[in-house]
């Protein structure tokens, strides 16, 4: 009979996480179409302040709607500032404009996806085609112009997305943009818990999943956080770019308590 009980319990459970995440999807369509409003009806008559300012209650906004708390700790940079973040999710973008909006740079294809990758766009998205070496240049050029600007240029040195337990290897070339133009770069440690675990799987979004199975999981995750870990700044001015990723890389690695940074006992 206990059995029985205990088997109604998680199938009650099931239930109303899988209702509860129902309603946060709804919720974040709605809010997607208010994002896309603003961007047609809005954004092509104010400046670019007025524009991030927006994109940041829009951002934690939206993280709100899907279950997700934002925590944020040091002090993130303003002006010209190149953001150096490890690499989990489509979360992460949210997580940091949550906290300063800023511009991103991202993989093209984002730029096909429906209605979002409009979105991005909007946002002042830089997009790079990684698999064609030649286009590293260009965005270079593109990232190095924006910070000249006195704006603040985000990127993911990893290339790619990670389980948020580990780091992939960095990759320096973008890198040269703050170097050549003397730029400040602040390392940024990304990382989602949830209700029982520091690391939550919840969050990530590697290989082959969907954005849809990955929103999914997000909403139905209980007690989901994203923790937003902003590292001291240091000056990229003279530095080399693959030493300059090796010390960014290390200076994220610890913060995050990753196994291969730990100081040994």
């Amino acid at each position: 009979m206990h059995a029985r009980v205990g088997q109604r319990g998680a199938r009650g459970a099931l239930t109303l996480r899988r209702l509860v995440g129902a309603w946060r999807v709804a919720r974040a369509i709605v809010h997607v179409l208010h994002g896309a409003l603003i961007c047609a009806v809005v954004f092509p008559f104010i400046g670019s302040a007025a524009r991030l300012q927006r994109i940041g209650w829009w951002s934690a906004k939206f993280m709100r709607l899907i279950g997700i708390s934002v925590e944020s700790h040091g002090t993130p940079c303003s002006g010209a500032t190149l953001v150096v973040a490890n690499h989990i999710s489509w979360l992460d973008i949210l997580a940091i404009n949550a906290v300063q909006p800023v511009r991103f740079v991202s993989k093209a294809d984002v730029r096909d996806w429906p209605v979002i990758g409009w979105l991005v766009a909007c946002a002042g998205t830089l997009f790079i085609e990684r698999e064609r070496k030649r286009d590293a240049l260009r965005v270079v050029h593109q990232v190095a112009a924006a910070l000249e600007a006195g704006q603040t240029v985000a990127l993911f040195p990893e290339g790619t997305t990670s389980l948020g337990d580990g780091l992939l290897p960095f990759h320096a070339n973008l890198l040269q943009s703050a170097i050549s133009t003397g730029t400040p770069v602040q390392p940024v440690a990304l990382r989602f818990r949830d209700a029982t675990r520091e690391v939550s799987p919840a969050a990530a979004y590697v290989g082959d999943t969907h954005i849809l199975e990955s929103l999914w999981s997000v909403v139905t995750a209980s007690g989901l956080v994203a923790q937003v870990h902003w590292l001291a700044p240091e000056a990229a001015a003279h530095a080399e770019r693959r030493a300059l990723g090796a010390r960014l890389r290390r200076r994220i690695g610890v913060a995050l308590n990753v196994k291969e940074f730990r100081p040994p006992h």
